[in-house]
Parts: C-alpha cells; structure tokens; sequence
C-alpha cells in the first residue's frame, strides 16, 4: 500500500488546509508489517458533508473535529459505530477534557488531538495510527489465513481418513455378509488388507501429533549429546523387513560415532522418515545407501536410493503437508504426506536445511545438515 487515505473533516478551512500540508509530504515505516506508507488526504468542512463522503468512498483514518456546525462529532462518531467500517477515528477538539475524550472514546474514536496542535503533534498522532491500523489488519489477515489453513487442513485430513476407513468397512462387510468364508485363506488376506490400512490411518494421527507439536512449541525437548549412528542403525533395523520383502540391501556408511548435541527422538523422526521413504519408493532388489560424515561444525545425513526418482517438477511440490507425488508407479504406496514437512521444520530446528537431488528411473538422495550445537 502507497498511501493512506484520510480524511479530514473540520469546519475550519485553516485546520484543513494546514493538515493536508503537513502529511501530503509525510512517510511513515512500519518495520513490523515492512510497509511504508504516505497520505492521501481529502477534506470536508461538516458533519454532513463528512458522513456523505464516507458513505461513497473508503478511508483509513478519519480527522475528525468535536465541534461541528450541524451534526457534531460525537453524532458523526455514533453514526460510524452503526456502520461496518475498517478505519481509525482521530478526534480534534479545542475542549481537551476527560469527560470529551472519555465520552469519544467510548463512541469508537481511536485517539485525541487538541488545538492548537503543532505539525509535530500530528505527524506523531497520524504515525501512531497508522501503524496501529496496518498492524490490526496484518492481525486480521493473519487470523483469516489461519482459519483457512485450518479448514484446508482439516478438509485433507477428512478426505486423507476417508478412503482407507471406506476400504476396512468393506472388507469387515465382506466378512460379516460371509460373502468370504472366515475360515478361509481368503480371509487371512482380507484382514491383513484391513491391518494395512489401519495401520496407515495410526501413521497418519502420529504424524499429524509431531507436525501440530513442533509447530506449537510444545514438543518436550530433551537436548542431550547423542550419537547419531546408533539412531541410524535403529532406523535400518526398523526398515529392515520391509526391505527384504523386496530384497532391497541398505548400508550405513560412516564414522563408527558421530556426536550431536539433539533430542533423540527428533534425529529418530529424521532417520526414520528417510530411511522408510528409501525403501518404499526403491526398486525391487534396489539398493539404499545411508552415509553419515561431520563437516566442521555440522553434521551431514545423507540417504541414497536406486528408486524410481522424481522429476525436478516433482521435486518443487515435497515439503508441503499432505503432498505426495501420484503418478503410475506411486499410487499403490501408502504414506501420510507429512512426513518430508516433518523433517523440513526439524531440521530448521537445528538450524539446518534438507536438499533433494533426484533423477526418474536413476533414484533420489536427501541430504540434512544439521548444526551440531
């Protein structure tokens, strides 16, 4: 926004004529919302002629005289109550006393100016309301940006539950119309089918817990010294039924310690994301490749699949909450689409970064750096 547009209303044309002079020319910054703004100012020399101006044309701040001629300020004032408005009410009086601004006050104006006032009073007086109106709009931007992100959340969320409890319900349908006999073999799978997708929807409601608490702050942290290795072969050990399923071979290479001063089960959060991810978009007797290195003050965490890769196309969408890539070859794995925000926000926790180097049909290596204090 250029400029503010204010009006000034005052049945003296020296009041008016003599504030248009002094802001035409006057900037204010306001650091909080980056914004530098100028003033546009129009005039009117009633109640009258203010209201009328008003009701055709925005503003932001209105200048605006107790003692009117006709309709006064405080009427003015009671009338601006009565209507929605997005602006700041600045009352000028020559009556400077409690019970005026008590009385304009309770009537919605933001602020008092006496007369006489010098250029100086109401620079400062139109600097202070400027930034209280910008940063009471960011607030309320901010807020609606909140309530949106919070309903397309929860919309994701609804629709990310809806299809596997939609598959368990027909499955157990299945089972109960005994349209599958339950001693049979075809049973056993129906079930495992159903397992599945429930234990999809567990990972779900965890990762949704870690994204919501890291975001909020209220992640207990325990920050210890904690060597990095040991939580890797954790993380490969968990992997390792799944990769054999598929005779996928993953290594650790490394130092034999690799020290870092961290919450243990945030750098197993890291390792498990990357190494469950290595494995599931690998290829059948592919190949993952998990190598620690300390780099000065940082240390480094890189994992290397021989998977079916991504385009550079593909690559800009990872990081959001909810994204997955769905394509031929990824539509029949199952994820949250949460895990890579996870993993972003943690490592920034660490004053870190995570980087991406992928190629279709070649693989996908993620490097996170994260600082070892």
């Amino acid at each position: 926004m250029d400029n503010l547009k204010v009006l000034v209303v005052d049945d003296e044309a020296g009041i008016r004529f003599g504030v248009t002079r002094v802001l035409q020319s006057f900037r204010v910054r306001v650091p909080e919302s980056e914004a530098d703004v100028g003033f546009a100012i129009s005039q009117a020399e009633s109640g009258e002629d203010g209201v009328a101006y008003l009701k055709e044309n925005p503003v932001d701040i209105l200048l605006l005289d107790h003692k009117l001629p006709g309709m006064s300020g405080l009427e003015v004032l009671e009338w601006v109550a009565a209507e929605p408005r997005d602006w700041l009410t600045v009352m000028i009086t020559a009556y400077a006393t409690i019970e005026t601004a008590v009385s304009a006050t309770k009537r919605g104006a933001y602020d008092f100016l006496a007369k006489p006032f010098t250029p100086e009073e109401l620079k400062a007086t139109i600097a202070k309301t400027a930034r209280h109106l910008l940063l009471q709009r960011e607030a309320k931007r901010l807020a609606e940006e909140k309530r949106q992100v919070r309903f397309q959340f929860i919309s994701v969320l609804a629709h990310e539950l809806k299809a596997p409890l939609a598959a368990v319900e027909g499955y157990l349908q299945l089972l109960r119309d005994r349209v599958v006999d339950p001693a049979s073999p075809k049973a056993g799978e129906v079930l495992g089918r159903s397992l599945e997708r429930i234990e999809g929807m567990r990972k779900l409601i965890v990762d949704i817990l870690d994204l919501t608490r890291i975001e909020s702050g209220q992640k207990r942290r325990e920050l210890v010294e904690v060597d990095v290795r040991e939580i890797a072969v954790r993380a490969i050990e968990t992997s390792t039924p799944a990769a054999r399923n598929r005779q996928i071979t993953v290594n650790l290479v490394g130092p034999e310690r690799v020290l870092l001063h961290a919450d243990p089960g945030e750098i197993e959060i890291i390792f498990n994301n990357l190494v469950s991810n290595a494995v599931k978009y690998n290829r059948e007797g592919g190949q993952v490749e998990v190598r620690l290195s300390e780099v000065g003050d940082q240390v480094r965490i890189a994992v290397a699949d021989t998977g079916i890769g991504m385009s550079p196309e593909e690559v800009k969408l990872l990081f959001g909450e909810f994204v997955r890539i769905k394509n031929a070859k990824t539509r029949s794995i199952q994820g949250s689409g949460l895990g890579l925000s996870i993993l972003k926000k943690l490592a920034m926790l660490y004053g870190g970064e995570v980087g991406v180097d992928s190629t279709p049909e070649v693989g996908t290596t993620f490097t996170v750096t994260l600082q070892r204090q």
